[in-house]
């Protein structure tokens, strides 16, 4: 798969199919649109073309930016976008100039004029250009015009993807890897800087790798003590263990961190990205009246943690 970022150095698309969308969470729904675009890319001896957006556009037309928690960073997405067999992604810098150019010049000059494409699968209520006033009718006039055609993405099934990135984030803010593995066709998972903690659980007998997740954007899973799987950057090998995250009420109770400790595993990872597979949610953090206590529990979490693992 090929990643293009700069729309002035695209390459001539052969017979490109493309779709559009911000794809957040690459989950099953999105699998059905990948699916028929790389299968009509096929029967047309062409090439597959995913357009996304970065940064995400709420955060450019949306006063509520605070509230955004995406399900996949950017890299995450686009490491799943290949998985799924995509020819070419491109990203496309998400302004206020690009928002508000015409709908009539986002067809001819921007669809058009940079991807050629010899067919658009679009959803029937996709909107774009200034005030949103561009939709599937509009593109429907223009299509015999310029030379594309054109097929519509099926109402059942972009329901059925809002509903169910709705719900994917909805399951990890409540604690609920579960129901949202069902929906991603995989776990959902997030990296993290290893940072420097107080080695608290070093004193305890479970060394832990507190992660500095950094990108805002990103959802984290709700506070909680989880079994989970965790890789090194560019290292295939899963590494089971634990994590806890919340605010650690027994210790301080102060700030909110994330913690991980990998079973048989005895390395300084400091500055190296973890990435951690969130498999089942244990239990809710709790405040014990001694660290003996807090010890006595983390045993038992991590019998409950290798018996899912």
């Amino acid at each position: 798969m090929q990643v293009h970022k700069d729309l002035d150095q695209l390459p001539s698309f052969r017979n490109a199919v493309v779709t559009i969308g911000t794809f957040d969470g690459v989950h099953l729904g999105h699998r059905q649109v990948i699916e028929r675009l790389n299968t009509q890319a096929r029967v047309t001896g062409g090439e597959s073309v995913i357009i996304t957006f970065h940064p995400h556009p709420r955060r450019i037309v949306s006063s509520a930016i605070l509230g955004i928690r995406l399900i996949n960073t950017l890299d995450e997405k686009l490491e799943l976008l290949r998985d799924a067999g995509v020819d070419h992604v491109v990203v496309v810098p998400f302004t206020e100039a690009f928002a508000n150019q015409p709908a009539e010049e986002y067809i001819r000059n921007f669809l058009v004029g940079r991807f050629h494409p010899h067919t658009v699968i679009i959803g029937y209520d996709h909107r774009f250009g200034r005030d949103r006033k561009g939709d599937y009718r509009l593109l429907e006039q223009y299509a015999p015009k310029l030379g594309f055609q054109l097929q519509e993405i099926p109402k059942h099934l972009l329901n059925d993807i809002g509903i169910s990135s709705t719900r994917i984030r909805e399951a990890m803010l409540n604690g609920q890897p579960g129901t949202a593995a069902s929906l991603l066709g995989y776990e959902f998972f997030f990296s993290g800087l290893v940072v420097d903690g107080d080695k608290l659980g070093r004193q305890l007998g479970y060394p832990t790798a507190n992660l500095r997740v950094e990108d805002e954007e990103k959802l984290v899973p709700a506070n909680g003590i989880y079994a989970v799987y965790a890789s090194l950057e560019n290292v295939p090998e899963r590494i089971r263990g634990m994590m806890s995250i919340g605010f650690r009420p027994t210790v301080d109770g102060k700030k909110r961190v994330i913690e991980v400790n990998l079973f048989d595993f005895n390395r300084d990872i400091y500055g190296q990205h973890l990435r951690v597979y969130t498999k089942k949610y244990l239990r809710e953090e709790v405040k014990f009246d001694s660290l003996d206590a807090l010890v006595k529990q983390i045993d038992q979490d991590k019998l409950d943690s290798l018996a899912v693992l």
